[in-house]
């Protein structure tokens, strides 16, 4: 695996302007108005604005389709004891499953499909080269360093490095398994059951990879009887910041089966966002637009989904051409 130290670039953050920024008069000079023709008393510099006729910025109808989404397989989802919310996003390619080519789509910005569209049938490939674990390894670490100064603008980052190995089995009713050991001292760490409640694919026709958010339950369950049928060793620096869990894993993946000659193991790389907390999801999911709640407790799972599609967007902006073709 790349080594723990990660670097940033420079424009890894955006902050949206409160206020229309101004054009010089070079950015105009295309189209720019024979002066001429203005009085010389009238004020043309624009003033800052407001943000809106009500003095407010609407939720972006992006962000709140994804915080729908997502409140939506909250609150219908199956309920099991001790079970767990998983919401994360993916970073990886959009394919077409009959040319195997990335998706292509008439829009110019990012675009989230309708789930299970049958006119785009598309599979999602999280896998990213080796060259592209470097480019965000290095880049993350960098964030880490320059968050820990006094003038960066957010708290900062913390990280761990973890080595587990994740161990599948099939239950007597075919269900999926997951017994996760850390690797060095073989220490059980956690046996669950993981459902997929639904995804929701976004396309970025401007950059170099796409993402998906995905919402799981994950149940917690006993040991499973005999053998695995696959292991999943995984390489993985977890990068911690507020709420969020960024992780960058490498995953080495393997079958348990007795083939002659044997099949080598699969190597790959892959990047997600997460939030961190299951009990803060469920606590603001149930909150969401409650009359007898206060207004930031309403208003703070759409604050909460607002800052995980902004973390998602900015290390798919930073993604570069090292994505598999």
């Amino acid at each position: 695996m790349s080594d723990d130290s990660h670097d940033s670039q420079s424009d890894d953050k955006e902050s949206p302007p409160l206020k229309r920024a101004r054009h010089n008069d070079q950015s105009f000079e295309a189209t720019k108005v024979n002066q001429s023709s203005v009085p010389s008393t009238m004020n043309t510099s624009l003033p800052p604005l407001s943000l809106s006729i009500l003095g407010v910025e609407p939720l972006d109808e992006f962000i709140r389709e994804i915080a729908d989404f997502v409140h939506h397989m909250i609150v219908t989802r199956p309920v099991y004891p001790d079970a767990k919310i998983e919401v994360e996003a993916k970073l990886g390619v959009l394919r077409d499953r009959t040319s195997g080519q990335r998706l292509v789509l008439p829009v110019l910005v990012e675009t989230i499909l309708i789930p299970n569209l049958n006119e785009v049938d598309v599979r999602f490939e999280s896998n990213m080269s080796l060259n592209q674990h470097r480019h965000f390894n290095n880049m993350l670490n960098d964030l880490k360093r320059i968050s820990s100064q006094p003038s960066h603008p957010t708290s900062p980052l913390e990280y761990t490095h973890v080595k587990v190995v994740d161990s599948f089995y099939l239950s007597e009713d075919r269900e999926k398994i997951r017994v996760t050991r850390e690797e060095k001292s073989n220490t059980v760490l956690e046996i669950t059951r993981k459902i997929r409640l639904g995804d929701l694919n976004i396309f970025s026709p401007k950059r170099a990879a796409d993402w998906r958010v995905s919402v799981s339950l994950e149940v917690p369950v006993p040991h499973p009887v005999g053998s695995p049928t696959h292991i999943r060793r995984k390489d993985r620096i977890c990068y911690s910041h507020e709420e969020f869990n960024i992780d960058l894993t490498q995953v080495h993946s393997s079958n348990n089966t007795t083939s002659n000659p044997p099949v080598p193991p699969q190597v790959f790389h892959e990047l997600e966002v997460e939030i961190a907390r299951s009990a803060l999801l469920l606590s603001t999911a149930s909150k969401r637009g409650d009359p007898n709640a206060s207004e930031i407790d309403r208003n703070a799972f759409d604050e909460l989904i607002r800052s995980f599609v902004n973390n998602a967007r900015i290390l798919v902006k930073n993604a570069n051409d090292g994505w598999h073709t």
